[in-house]
């Protein structure tokens, strides 16, 4: 396991990381910094141990959130919004409905978290 150097809150912080684990591991120590500094910078909260822990409870209330409203919209149908995408056949529909749905959920999704 090697091992990554990161700052959270202008403070630095030597973590582990697993293998091909560095993307996930710098986007969750980002999520946490914004989280913090956001906390901070309201200016009600001055202990960093406090802040942390509000940090983590946001973002872990957050997770149940995001997985329900991505659960629902995978689980929504499509509708066909042109007549070439309609009188396609067999399997290649499905794929294309699931590929167009991931496609509009990201798109949604776009700047929620700046």
């Amino acid at each position: 396991m090697k091992q990554l150097e990161v700052q959270i809150m202008g403070q630095s912080y030597l973590l582990g990381c697993p293998e091909n684990g560095d993307a996930r591991l710098l986007d969750a120590v980002s999520k946490v910094d914004a989280a913090m500094c956001k906390i901070r910078d309201a200016g009600k909260i001055k202990a960093r141990d406090r802040i942390a822990v509000l940090a983590a409870l946001n973002l872990a209330f957050e997770v149940p959130e995001r997985v329900s409203h991505e659960a629902a919209v995978l689980a929504t149908p499509i509708t066909p919004v042109n007549s070439e995408f309609a009188s396609l056949q067999g399997e290649a529909q499905p794929e294309l409905a699931a590929l167009i749905q991931r496609l509009d959920h990201a798109l949604g999704m776009d700047g929620q978290l700046l």
